[in-house]
């Protein structure tokens, strides 16, 4: 088989998505989506493999920033829209699109690439390792109470339709972002994504909706959300919660109480809360609100000494890496980290490894939700100093848990 692998030019933009689509089943998305996705795409970062003149492999490469542990926020490359045609898989094709898209990366001076994958086994052996989740929950409102903090009866709330409260909503979110590692700076454009409400993704639900959560006047939170009747009549309906961020506990627990009390509703179905989401200390039972925990964010290091400079330390470190990464053998060899809650550094050291591990293995430690600890213990980082491992794995720890609030 004799391919093509290029840059994507603008005119064949249409031809792309469809064999990206093919490769994800055919189904083709509204039309809004794909309006969105072409205006965000910027095609000197999208690649494509040809077979003559037919497109068999797609995968792109936004433009992020996002926060990691200490709140500083980082050139990221959001990797996206991986596709290979069913007639032409394991055939190399992926293989060598990533390869040639971290080479890209590296070249525009991102030290981090990430992505959420639809099949999480795919990614590790590029170097991807997975380093958040998120957690969905299906809350049974009429047996679930709110404990209320102070404060939350002085919160106005007012609904508000979500195009005309845009701005509002976007001020409150880009307050949150260095909040929590993992978040991503909302880009010139990407205000629209949380607004796409295509009629035929709605399920039968409500167009989307949006209350304001006001102190003195400021807006200081929001929730955007749907309602879905039930199919019968002998039940309530759903409250499907698009999104919710708040600047204060009093406002995000007024935001909450008002989803548990809408009318002619019975559950919320949240698709996507952090694993540590402080609601899950409001309720006052947990176990009906109907826990589930997924894969969310996988993260690439693609410059090691940047990646682990640009981020703290909740505890002083020291510790010498042996980084194994095949894949990119730039990254290969021994780093000294060095650093506090203050700042560090990273270089290259010809001084005896405290540590052994792979680029994925630091991938999924980066940004503090998953321990050193837990990947040693699953085999896949080995301690050579002792006591290494738990000075690397506190250091390495996040007071919040990571969180990708939206996907790309």
């Amino acid at each position: 088989m004799t391919t093509e692998l290029r840059v994507l030019r603008p005119a064949e933009w249409d031809q792309w998505y469809e064999s990206l689509e093919l490769a994800f089943g055919g189904m083709p998305e509204p039309a809004e989506e794909l309006a969105l996705w072409r205006e965000l795409t910027l095609f000197e970062r999208w690649l494509g493999t040809w077979d003559s003149d037919e497109v068999v492999g797609t995968t792109g490469a936004f433009d992020f920033r996002m926060t990691v542990p200490g709140g500083a926020v980082v050139p990221t490359a959001g990797v996206t829209m991986v596709g290979v045609r069913p007639t032409h898989r394991r055939r190399g094709v992926l293989r060598g699109m990533m390869r040639r898209q971290l080479e890209d990366v590296r070249s525009w001076g991102a030290p981090l690439a990430v992505l959420t994958a639809s099949e999480p086994d795919i990614y590790g052996r590029f170097g991807y390792g997975l380093a958040s989740y998120l957690t969905r929950a299906r809350i049974d409102t009429d047996r679930v109470g709110l404990t209320m903090p102070e404060g939350a009866d002085g919160v106005r709330l007012r609904l508000s339709k979500p195009e005309r409260a845009r701005e509002a909503c976007e001020a409150v979110y880009a307050r949150r972002v260095t909040a929590r590692p993992g978040m991503l700076e909302r880009r010139p454009g990407w205000d629209a994504l949380p607004l796409l409400d295509a009629p035929s993704r709605r399920g039968d639900g409500s167009p989307l909706q949006c209350v304001l959560a006001e102190v003195d006047g400021r807006t200081v939170g929001y929730a955007r959300y749907s309602v879905r009747p039930r199919p019968d009549d002998t039940s309530y309906g759903q409250v499907l919660l698009r999104d919710v961020e708040a600047l204060t506990p009093a406002a995000y627990a007024a935001l909450w109480r008002f989803l548990f009390d809408l009318d002619l509703t019975d559950e919320i179905v949240a698709r996507n809360r952090p694993s540590d989401d402080p609601l899950w200390h409001l309720v006052d039972d947990v176990r009906r609100c109907h826990l589930t925990t997924e894969d969310s964010l996988h993260v690439r290091l693609v410059e090691v000494g940047a990646a682990l400079a640009a981020r703290t330390y909740q505890a002083p470190v020291d510790v010498v890496f042996e980084v194994d990464d095949a894949f990119c053998p730039w990254n290969a060899g021994r780093w000294r980290l060095t650093g506090d809650a203050k700042g560090a550094s990273c270089e290259r050291t010809e001084d005896p490894a405290d540590l052994a591990l792979s680029v994925r293995e630091l991938g999924s430690a980066y940004l503090g939700g998953v321990s050193l600890i837990a990947l040693a213990g699953a085999g896949q980082v080995r301690e050579l100093r002792e006591g290494a491992l738990e000075e690397a794995a506190v250091a390495f720890g996040s007071p919040v848990a990571p969180w990708l609030p939206h996907g790309f």
